[in-house]
């Protein structure tokens, strides 16, 4: 590669290629050494990194690390947290958000633990005033009746906080601490039940499920519509059921280095997909083509095909509504769902347009989704559009002039 212009600055290339980002097997080699580098060090360090993270270099040592996964995964691990107190203050969430098999498991335990607790109770209870020992004694005045060990004080725990009510087994009214004890269990079993009752249902009916029949196009295109360069893609629903009050949003995610030298990863910039037009938000019966016009506010506007292949970013899409079975006043706000994909700049095909997948048969629109992903080449310049902007404006100007002159020229003398 030629070497870089004096005075030109170095931009990373990918947001792993900074030095103050850890990386794990750079951090182990730095860790070793206990000399300083000199600046003239850290300037050839910086260059190889640059070198090796290099989109060349790249495709030949690892697979490219995405912000967000196809499926709508996000490839962020939250790690070091020193306060997680703040977790337990909202257990509510804490317990919807883990995974079914340790939601399932302190569901579970919630209810063993009281029950051991209480039934350890009930043999304490009955052991310290002698029903253990007087069992058979029709003269004995028994607190808690026909509990001889701690199995049988653990089967009048579950019997009581469930309700079962066999009946062998029970509090008399004989010790006033057995009918608080009642009592008390019965107000924890009722607050355990509403809590873990709540807390699946709220599991259950979450609307993740309904993002997988979100669909979007695998790549995104650019051409040329009504005159104007567009980055555009497709999305869809294969439900019957469709959203209500559908919007898309898109935000592309680049590394950038200020005029400063200050190195800003993973920086998050808006693209504007009609939210001043209303655009964004969709009645999704059929697949619908966003756009995003090029124009002067567009991070794009710069962009050509060929800078196109040297350019590092991320464009994460962003689809939400409300679950149509679901969309009524009181659970609108618990069913929002969201479906999420992500663009590379390899998967942006330049010059190409989406093919159509509908069709009128029989009095009814008819979509062919087998033909979702199709695109098609058609002719398209390779400028960016800020150079096709001010050639149109060259041309502009130079017909205002050739049509001045050619006036100065008819007009009789």
């Amino acid at each position: 590669p030629a070497a870089p212009e004096a005075g030109a600055r170095l931009y990373p290339l990918h947001p792993l290629s900074v030095a103050n980002v850890p990386n794990s097997s750079r951090g182990k080699t730095s860790a070793r050494s206990s000399t300083v580098p000199t600046p003239e060090g850290l300037q050839g360090r910086r260059c190889k990194l640059l070198e090796e993270d290099s989109p060349v270099a790249q495709a030949g040592k690892r697979q490219r690390q995405r912000y967000v996964t196809k499926v709508g995964k996000c490839q962020v691990n939250l790690g070091n947290i020193q306060d997680k107190k703040r977790f337990l203050s909202d257990i509510f969430t804490t317990i919807v958000d883990l995974k079914y098999r340790w939601f399932l498991f302190v569901f579970m335990m919630c209810y063993i633990v009281t029950w051991v607790v209480f039934g350890f109770i009930y043999f304490l209870d009955a052991w310290v005033r002698g029903d253990v020992g007087h069992q058979g004694d029709p003269e004995w005045q028994a607190c808690i009746e026909n509990v001889d060990g701690f199995v049988s004080a653990l089967l009048l725990s579950v019997e009581s906080q469930r309700t079962i009510g066999y009946g062998t087994r029970m509090v008399t009214a004989n010790c006033a601490e057995g009918v608080i004890l009642l009592m008390a269990q019965s107000i924890v079993g009722s607050m355990i039940d509403a809590m873990m009752v709540g807390c699946m249902f709220v599991k259950i009916s979450r609307p993740k499920k309904r993002a997988q029949t979100l669909i979007f196009s695998k790549n995104c295109v650019i051409s040329l519509r009504d005159e104007k360069l567009c980055l555009m893609f497709r999305v869809g629903d294969l439900r019957e059921s469709h959203m209500v009050d559908a919007k898309i949003r898109a935000k592309l995610i680049k590394s950038r280095q200020t005029a400063e030298g200050e190195f800003i990863p993973l920086e998050q910039s808006e693209l504007n997909l009609g939210y001043d037009t209303g655009e964004d938000r969709l009645f999704l019966v059929e697949p619908q083509i966003i756009c995003h016009v090029i124009n002067r506010h567009s991070p794009f506007w710069d962009m050509s095909a060929e800078s196109l292949r040297r350019e590092q970013f991320e464009i994460i899409i962003i689809l939400e509504g409300i679950v149509e079975a679901t969309g009524n006043h009181c659970l609108a706000a618990g069913m929002t769902c969201q479906a999420r994909t992500s663009y590379t700049e390899d998967e942006i095909l330049w010059g190409y347009r989406f093919e159509p997948c509908m069709s009128l048969e029989k009095g009814a629109f008819q979509v062919d989704y087998s033909r979702f992903e199709m695109t098609f080449e058609v002719q398209t310049p390779a400028a960016s559009a800020k150079e096709l902007q001010e050639l149109k404006e060259l041309e502009q100007q130079e017909h205002s002039t050739l049509s001045l002159y050619w006036d100065h020229l008819v007009q009789p003398c």
